[in-house]
């Protein structure tokens, strides 16, 4: 089966890798946003689907196509190569841009997209961040046959995968990542004898994509909600402290009470772990911290270093 991968960040990898390992496909295209500028030297960045392709391209001294247009739709000279290569179906990961309709109809089979979801829950951008955000225990993969609207195309397989407490936007996302892989094997090779599976749009919810306002926490907000959040939006979610942002990466739920008079303030400390600070319904624990500037330490490290005060607020 000749096909061509639509993908860009790490989470398409492993679907990548995985077709082009298996010897009853054959990759004979790959679809990735543009190269980057990054870093304090302004360097060219390339997209990890790039570089992996780039990689197993050398591996198997194959002679691998890489596309990286500003904008597919509408750029005559790729799509005009991508109708020419007569591919029997192209596959999509987080690729970053919407397909048209005359994209979708190229190959034999469609477009196939691997989403980090079961759909029709969590269709949009963010699945994975507002899964753990909104405190779901399970998540999973669904492979889809994409139409012309955002994640509503018909079903075709799904897999299931339990979210742990201590999982993050990280660790989940390789779980996921590695899931889908299978799975998107799985469905292509069954692609003749799957009965699609249309998404019931009454079960359906959005996730949209991350904004920095997202990241500020409210304490007046419960433990489980912001330490879902911190988890969801790791390691990115902030409060201040003392005039500077302090970002909060780790955290545990300790208890659900409720003491409207103290929240935002720190009002223990565990030793060897870290510091409590009470939310409006509930105690969590402050186990990971990197104030501005310094690197990521331990709550306790924090405690001791900056000699926080038992009643100091986290406004």
């Amino acid at each position: 089966m000749r096909v061509v991968f639509f993908g860009t960040p790490d989470f398409a990898v492993p679907t990548l890798e995985r077709l082009m390992s298996e010897p009853d496909f054959e990759v004979v295209g790959v679809v990735s946003q543009p190269d980057t500028r990054r870093g304090r030297g302004n360097q060219v960045s390339a997209p990890p689907v790039k570089a992996a392709a780039i990689a197993r391209n050398l591996d198997l001294c194959s002679n691998l196509k890489i596309w990286q247009p500003d904008r597919l739709k509408r750029d005559r000279a790729v799509l005009s190569e991508l109708a020419a290569i007569n591919a029997d179906v192209f596959v999509v990961v987080a690729y970053g841009q919407i397909l048209s309709q005359r994209i979708l109809n190229m190959p034999k089979h469609g477009c196939i997209n691997v989403h980090g979801s079961l759909l029709p829950k969590y269709r949009g951008a963010a699945p994975i961040q507002w899964a753990i955000a909104n405190g779901e225990c399970i998540t999973g993969v669904t492979t889809m046959q994409m139409d012309a609207g955002i994640d509503t195309g018909a079903m075709l397989h799904k897999a299931e995968l339990e979210i742990l407490p201590e999982d993050n936007t990280d660790t989940l996302s390789i779980k996921l990542a590695n899931l889908g892989a299978d799975l998107l094997i799985d469905t292509l090779r069954q692609i003749d004898t799957i009965a699609p599976e249309a998404q019931d749009n009454a079960l359906s919810c959005y996730s949209p994509m991350i904004g920095r306002e997202d990241w500020q926490l409210d304490w007046n907000q419960s433990a489980i909600a912001l330490h879902n959040r911190i988890r969801a939006f790791y390691p990115n979610c902030y409060t201040d402290f003392r005039g500077q942002r302090l970002k909060i990466t780790k955290t545990e739920v300790i208890s659900e009470a409720e003491n409207l008079d103290y929240v935002g303030k720190v009002t223990e400390f565990r030793k060897g772990k870290g510091f409590l600070v009470q939310t409006g319904r509930g105690v969590l624990l402050i186990k990971e911290v990197q104030p501005a500037g310094k690197k990521l330490q331990s709550g306790w490290d924090f405690v001791n270093g900056a000699r926080i005060a038992i009643g100091e607020s986290l406004p």
